[in-house]
């Protein structure tokens, strides 16, 4: 069976933050790109997250007297990853991140909120809405000459006997399969296998107790393909889910509150703590898989309820309850009642609670602060009372292939696998053992770029400049972001 071949500068393969980012910049620098999508929307993963980006050292900051830095960034990233991190991706984050940030803002986007959040020790989660972000970098990829190809599930990966990957084989709707050569590479902008219950068995097998979530394309083709040519791979044992999602979740709009990083407390069917609630939320998901049900109560009062941020992602109460996703009662006792806690319990786990923070003896699970050592524990004591159920929810894998500062992806032998990139949730080695809010679409955004400097450098203008004749079949296509 004949096989058609398009040929491009670069071959993008995942149309998330990471692919779109290295795609739009691609294009932007002159390239001829094409972006595949395995499928018929835009966005993956991206589209379906809170939109967090983490930046330090930015106007948003200065305007509000936030004080950060990024040495403060760096070493909140390592104690985050319990120093696992690969360093050197690290550094190349904190080396790009202003550049990143001002193109994100070149291209329109607005961060209507900085907030603190997982693994931050300052405020430096910036809120965007993901959905119009990714929708305006298409749309500029489009202007400047991209080509994207929906329903294109990425099979293999071509490679010459040099050993240089120089295109990526795809099956088409009607069965037929396209080569796409990229005279400048390929790159691997997959996500993860939050959606890939073959590769959860292999290395996370009780994160299947956790809700699937995460773009309906992640099942780890990326990391399979790249795998399959000796790729090394990073961070396999850290899976977990994200603590702080309705068991009846879905996929409408992001649903996950931490409202225990505003001063809730959780808790298990039985009533009991058991779980220092500031911790990151990814060490919070792994630990709530062992309580009855798999379920974990935040709890908390009108002092909190009112810090709700309607429309902002991890902060918005007022939708959760509106939905009923939310229990609330004048008193602890029938709090617990409504929502299927122990009451005795319950009101003896917010006594001690409240009598930790007066002084009058230690906190149970060794809490001392709201979040990653910042914020002032608040008792729970004002009527009315809430609790939010929650579940850990597979959203991301952070954990994948190996990849130098350049993006290039290593092999088990730490050599480059010359023509092949990958970028965002594919890969490995950037966040350790844990995760901060806003480091993975941030980590999308700056290696995407990275990778699509490279490649321009790599060619040259020479070759950008030599004809190519281009591909008739499939043209550009707007679309939607998901």
């Amino acid at each position: 069976m004949s096989i058609t071949e398009n040929t491009f500068d670069l071959v993008v393969v995942g149309s998330g933050i990471a692919g779109q980012s290295a795609a739009t910049t691609a294009a932007e620098a002159g390239l001829r790109v094409v972006l595949l999508e395995k499928t018929e929307k835009l966005g993956g993963s991206s589209a379906m997250s809170g939109g967090w980006f983490a930046f330090s050292g930015t106007p948003e900051q200065a305007e509000l007297g936030i004080e950060d830095s990024a040495e403060l960034f760096l070493s909140d990233m390592l104690e985050a990853g319990e120093h696992l991190n690969d360093r050197a991706l690290l550094e190349a984050y904190l080396a790009n991140q202003e550049t990143t940030y001002r193109w994100l803002k070149d291209h329109g986007v607005e961060f209507r909120e900085v907030e603190i959040s997982s693994g931050m020790s300052a405020r430096r989660g910036h809120n965007s809405v993901i959905k119009e972000v990714l929708a305006r970098l298409h749309a500029d990829f489009t202007a400047a000459g991209g080509q994207t190809r929906l329903e294109r599930r990425a099979v293999r990966l071509v490679r010459e006997p040099s050993g240089r990957v120089t295109g990526v084989v795809a099956a088409a709707p009607d069965g037929t399969e396209e080569l796409y050569t990229g005279r400048g590479g390929v790159v691997l902008a997959t996500g993860g296998f939050s959606r890939g219950s073959d590769l959860l068995k292999i290395f996370a097998p009780e994160q299947l107790a956790a809700i699937p979530y995460g773009g309906k394309g992640n099942t780890g083709d990326g990391l399979k393909m790249a795998w399959k040519l000796g790729a090394g791979l990073a961070d396999m044992s850290f899976v977990s889910g994200t603590y702080g999602s309705h068991p009846e979740t879905g996929e409408e709009f992001h649903e996950l509150l931490t409202a225990y990083y505003m001063g809730a407390i959780i808790v298990n069917k039985n009533g009991e703590r058991f779980v220092d609630e500031s911790l990151d939320y990814k060490t919070l998901g792994r630990v709530v898989l062992d309580q009855p049900g798999g379920l974990g109560f935040e709890v908390f009062d009108a002092k909190v309820r009112a810090k709700s941020h309607r429309g902002i992602p991890l902060k918005d109460i007022d939708t959760l309850e509106e939905i009923g996703h939310v229990f609330r009662a004048e008193t602890i006792e029938e709090l617990a009642e409504a929502a299927g806690i122990d009451p005795d319990a319950l009101v003896q786990t917010v006594a001690r609670y409240n009598a930790a923070i007066a002084g009058e003896g230690t906190d149970e699970v060794g809490r001392t602060n709201l979040c990653n050592g910042q914020g002032d524990l608040l008792p729970i004591d004002t009527a009315p009372y809430y609790a939010y159920p929650a579940k850990s929810l597979m959203t991301t894998t952070y954990c994948g292939v190996t990849i130098d500062p350049s993006g290039r992806v290593v092999d088990v032998d730490g050599d480059v696998i010359e023509g092949l990139y990958a970028v965002g949730e594919v890969t490995g080695g950037f966040h350790g053992a844990a995760y901060m809010t806003g480091t993975s679409l941030g980590k999308g955004a700056v290696f995407g770029g990275i990778v699509a400097r490279h490649v321009a450098d790599e060619l040259g203008s020479d070759e950008l400049d030599a004809d190519v004749e281009p591909a008739a079949a499939n043209p550009a296509v707007r679309v939607p972001v998901a």
